[in-house]
């Protein structure tokens, strides 16, 4: 079953336990689904948060008029709810597009917790992720970026008399008709390739590490002294770009990992003290929401939940 599939099935319980008519069954039959995974008590939470913060945005709207309406229409309900899906998946982000149109040099970075969509020219696109640069040299139709730090998808317009080039790390990855992500920490690199094929191979003056040519599905792990590839099934695929809607998904997945990857989309950090570090997770959380993550992952893994000013300390009980 998909994570889309275990939502609905999350939103149609919401939906019934605040009817009128819920039973002691019906809690039965609830406490029953959300005890058969961690991913149904997981997805139920978090829905059940961003349905309670939709309820508060629609109480502060102004009229009583109006929230009466909203409630007595049969189909307010349902859409308040996908309205909270969407708030819960973070699809509320507001990105913007740059036209890529000046000569010259640009940099273009996202602050932390940030994304940005880059349109060029000839019609690609760059999406850059939470605390990401990237650089353009040269004139309006340049097709070579330098990618500083961070994470970026590329979904590139190929043309073979002028190829695209990203450098990245000490390498060149060249398009070949691409859709292909990259991050970087510069002692690593990992380029992930979607669609078409791209060609990577350390930058001019090396000629220790041989160049080698990705295909869809390939993953390349790129340091200074190798280029690893390795494939990946197009679902790992697609969860490793979940960023790209605002979410991070989590599959069997270290609390110290999941951690991680929390702490790239804020300043106030997660710190997972002791025998909590090893525990697992799975779910989808958007990757705004630091708060919520910890509090249900606290709720369902029995841990306690220390706030600080600068972090938040997760650890046994």
């Amino acid at each position: 079953m998909s994570a889309e599939d275990v939502e609905q099935q999350a939103a149609l319980w919401i939906d019934r336990r605040d009817r009128s008519d819920w039973t002691a069954q019906d809690q039965a039959e609830l406490d029953a689904w959300l005890a058969q995974s961690m991913t149904h008590s997981i997805a139920f939470w978090r829905l059940n948060a961003a349905w309670k913060r939709t309820e508060r945005l629609a109480a502060l709207r102004p009229g009583h008029l109006w929230k009466r309406k909203i409630w007595t229409h049969p189909r307010a309900k349902p859409l308040l709810l996908r309205s909270a899906m969407a708030l819960a998946a973070g699809a509320l982000l507001a990105s913007s597009t740059f036209y890529l149109t000046r000569p010259a040099t640009h940099s273009y970075a996202t602050p932390v917790g940030g994304r940005e969509i880059l349109s060029l020219a000839d019609g690609s696109q760059i999406e850059l992720n939470t605390n990401s640069e990237l650089r353009i040299v040269g004139k309006a139709d340049s097709r070579q970026v330098w990618l500083e730090r961070g994470e970026a998808f590329f979904q590139i317009r190929h043309d073979a008399a002028h190829p695209f080039v990203v450098n990245v790390a000490g390498h060149r990855v060249t398009d070949l008709g691409t859709k292909f992500a990259i991050r970087t920490d510069q002692a690593k690199t990992e380029i992930v390739l979607t669609e078409g094929s791209a060609r990577v191979e350390a930058s001019a003056g090396s000629g220790k590490v041989a160049p080698v040519t990705l295909k869809p599905g390939d993953v390349a792990i790129a340091t200074a002294e190798t280029i690893a590839v390795t494939k990946k099934p197009e679902r790992l695929l697609d969860d490793g770009l979940a960023w790209r809607r605002g979410l991070l998904i989590f599959d069997n997945t270290t609390l110290a990992d999941a951690a991680a990857q929390f702490n790239r989309y804020t300043s106030r950090k997660i710190v997972v003290e002791g025998e909590a570090a090893s525990l697992k997770v799975d779910g989808t959380f958007p990757s705004n929401d630091t708060a919520a993550f910890t509090a249900i992952v606290a709720h369902i893994l029995h841990l306690k939940v220390k706030n600080g000013g600068s972090e938040i300390v997760l650890s046994r009980r």
